[in-house]
């Protein structure tokens, strides 16, 4: 019986280029992103200037991570301490805490089949609770119709923030993913499309936004040495009236993302071939539900999901154990108790409790699976029928 010999957490490399980088930046001294000799441009600003530019942005923030991005973005945004903020029921914890963190109220939104925000009730917990923002989590790399939301929201005088930790480098309709609304915010941490560990990025072409966003974040007065900002006459008030909650991104980092984000484009083609030969095995599995990718869907196929609807919770559990005794780590997001990265939303008890039967349902049939570049196409081929094998080992027991 062939089991999986690789690593579920095992990323790539940092590019030589990188690494060549980072080495120059900690041989100066000069980590921090304002610490710069005459005529020196930091790796920062200049990642946050060739970030803008990829995402057709123009203005870009570098931060400490993809939360922090989220509750600036909600901060600078105007959020109210109380306020209610939408999003989704099926997301990862710091969704939620950025809300939290932003001194919002979590509106949580029902989930579909397809693993999207269902914008039905979308409009119903609109009309609900008055929120004025969606913070939409792209969850697992999966887009909504982007067209019927964009329409719901402005019809009903909505602001769209997108949380596009998932989706960096991905598109609907040909337009990139965090072009959509108000703002967008990005995650490098290092489960992510480009690696540095921890960090993010927010992008806007709001320069309001922006500036309170580049206050916030820790610049001082120091603002005029961001090249993807507005320009000077944006600070003047907002330098004095948005407090300092320090959440920087440093050289380091920003030197070692610099090539990895030239290579995103090839890097996600890659992606896509491995989910697509995953899927294609899966696909012939019996019992096996896989969320329908629409063709104006351009995705980052980093992680797959597949719902075993017809099994209880036992089989599903006993799935799980039998792909790991042969080497293949599967998530649960419907297990009643949270685990690594996943919970589902009657463990965040920091929030107000909410009904979410069709969330709770789906959750509760989704297994999900991290695919990095470092598995190779025969990996792939294995780990799928490794899958099957055990599906069908489950079903017929």
């Amino acid at each position: 019986m062939k089991t999986f010999k690789g690593r579920f957490t095992q990323q790539e490399s940092i590019p030589e280029e990188g690494i060549q980088r980072a080495l120059e930046v900690l041989r100066s001294g000069r980590l921090h992103r304002y610490n710069v000799i005459e005529d020196e441009v930091s790796e920062v600003n200049l990642l946050e200037s060739e970030f803008a530019r990829y995402q057709g942005a123009k203005f870009c923030l570098a931060c400490a991570s993809g939360g922090y991005a989220m509750q600036v973005a909600l901060t600078s945004f105007g959020l109210k301490h109380g306020e209610p903020v939408l999003t989704n029921a099926f997301t990862l914890s710091p969704v939620p805490g950025a809300i939290c963190n932003a001194g919002g109220k979590p509106v949580l939104v029902e989930t579909t089949d397809q693993l999207v925000i269902d914008l039905s009730d979308l409009e119903q917990k609109i009309e609900s609770s008055g929120s004025r923002v969606l913070l939409l989590s792209h969850m697992r790399g999966h887009i909504a119709d982007m067209d019927r939301m964009c329409q719901l929201l402005e019809k009903k005088g909505v602001q769209l923030i997108e949380d596009c930790a998932h989706t960096m480098g991905a598109a609907w309709g040909g337009k990139k993913s965090g072009s959509f609304g108000l703002a967008a915010c990005f995650s490098t941490q290092t489960y992510k499309h480009i690696n540095s560990g921890e960090g993010g990025f927010i992008t806007t072409d709001d320069p309001e936004l922006i500036a309170r966003a580049i206050i916030r974040s820790g610049s001082y007065m120091l603002y005029d040495r961001h090249d993807a900002s507005p320009e000077a006459s944006y600070f003047t008030n907002i330098r004095l009236d948005t407090p300092n909650c320090s959440g920087r991104m440093d050289n380091l980092r920003a030197a070692i993302l610099r090539p990895q984000l030239r290579i995103l484009n090839e890097n996600g083609r890659r992606w896509n071939e491995r989910y697509r030969l995953i899927e294609e095995i899966l696909s012939n599995a019996v019992g096996v539900t896989l969320p329908v990718r629409p063709h104006v869907e351009e995705y980052v196929g980093s992680s797959i999901q597949f719902l075993l609807m017809d099994m209880t919770e036992k089989q599903i559990k006993s799935v799980i154990r039998k792909c790991l005794d042969r080497g293949v780590e599967l998530k649960w997001f419907g297990a009643p108790e949270p685990a690594g990265y996943t919970s589902r939303h009657d463990s965040w008890r920091y929030i107000e409790s909410q009904t979410l039967p069709n969330t709770d349902r789906i959750l509760s049939k989704m297994l999900d699976m991290r695919i990095p570049l470092t598995f190779s196409l025969d990996d792939c081929r294995l780990i799928g029928g490794i899958i099957m094998d055990c599906i069908s080992e489950v079903r017929m027991n």
